[in-house]
């Protein structure tokens, strides 16, 4: 029985997701994405060359899975976004506010992941951007503890 909690627990954390759209064929695919949840929609790092921007312009249907699990500390969330995802234009400031999620602030980046990998003014740059059609969430962290010690709601375990 799903155990609902607030989707904004999980997504205001720098977590991989787990994007998931069809090949051609209709085969899924998965791909691991650092992603940014701004007023209601989730966006995703890409670029001209990607598998999954070619794969959603031909079919934009994704999904969109995200976990939180902390073992020791009992704690396991899981978050599934779905709807029809974008291939958008680079938004370098959204870009770097991606990188700040995940890197820390700006004098603290590898400047050789910068200049060779997350290049901010990639003219070949995008963004994939998902507004959810729908969102399931499911927090089973008493699978240590049993029910009775399940997180409460708004609260992590402890």
């Amino acid at each position: 029985m799903p155990t609902p909690f607030d989707p904004e627990e999980v997504l205001r954390l720098p977590l991989m997701a787990y994007l998931s759209s069809s090949a051609a064929d209709g085969a899924p695919r998965i791909a691991p994405v650092w992603f940014v949840w701004e007023e209601g929609v989730l966006w995703m790092l890409s670029d001209t060359a990607s598998s999954s921007a070619a794969r959603i312009s031909r079919d934009p249907r994704v999904s969109v899975e995200i976990v939180d699990y902390d073992n020791a500390a009992g704690r396991l969330r899981h978050l599934g976004l779905r709807g029809r995802a974008t291939v958008e234009p680079m938004d370098p400031a959204r870009f770097r506010r991606l990188l700040t999620r995940y890197l820390g602030p700006a004098p603290d980046w590898n400047a050789w992941f910068i200049d060779r990998i997350a290049r901010i003014d990639d003219p070949d740059g995008r963004m994939i951007r998902l507004a959810p059609e729908s969102v399931f969430t499911n927090d089973v962290s008493y699978f240590r503890t049993g029910p009775d010690l399940a997180t409460q709601p708004g609260k992590d375990p402890e």
